[in-house]
């Protein structure tokens, strides 16, 4: 008797990343993660029971690896505009890989509305406690929107962007955020 074929995770996750990354979110369906692990579509059920459940499992997977960039140059009672620094420094250090994966899943998440409450929630958490009654909250504010918008559009195609353009776009945001130092 054989021995059943292990379902990697990890696998079904990167072909489905790829998936949305080169069909766009319409292109991930369960059937097209199955064919590009060669597996069953039962098997990719068996790991995640619906397609919510995989995209939600593809953008924990994200997050947690901006996560840990994050908490690299936050630490963890940071205060509200040393989070929107870190996040600035956080964006601008991300690899291309990680970043097209990110543009594919806010594609993807951005369909469904309990998706774009998470997403809605997550924007919320990063600007929470910022007082904007002070310059330096303003310009923190401003950083991270202008840091969002080049991420937005660099990585959902509406605008070229080489990577001097973009380490020249976070060089003029971090000398806003430095501004008062």
């Amino acid at each position: 008797m054989a021995r059943p074929r292990k379902i990697d995770r990890d696998q079904i996750l990167d072909a489905a990343e790829t998936l949305v990354r080169s069909r766009g979110a319409a292109g991930l369906t369960i059937d097209a993660v199955a064919r590009a692990c060669g597996i069953t579509k039962g098997g990719v059920q068996y790991s995640f029971a619906t397609k919510d459940a995989l995209i939600d499992a593809m953008f924990a997977r994200w997050d947690r690896e901006y996560d840990r960039r994050f908490e690299a140059r936050a630490g963890a009672d940071a205060a509200p505009p040393e989070r929107i620094r870190a996040h600035v420094h956080a964006m601008q250090e991300i690899d291309e890989v990680s970043m097209t994966k990110a543009a594919s899943l806010m594609a993807a998440l951005l369909q469904t509305p309990e998706h774009l409450a998470s997403t809605r929630a997550w924007y919320a958490a990063r600007l929470a406690g910022l007082d904007t009654t002070t310059p330096e909250g303003r310009r923190a504010r401003l950083a991270f929107l202008a840091c969002e918008g080049a991420f937005m559009l660099r990585y959902l195609r509406f605008m070229e962007m080489d990577d001097a353009e973009w380490q020249a776009i976070f060089a003029d945001i971090t000398a806003m955020l430095d501004e008062d130092l």
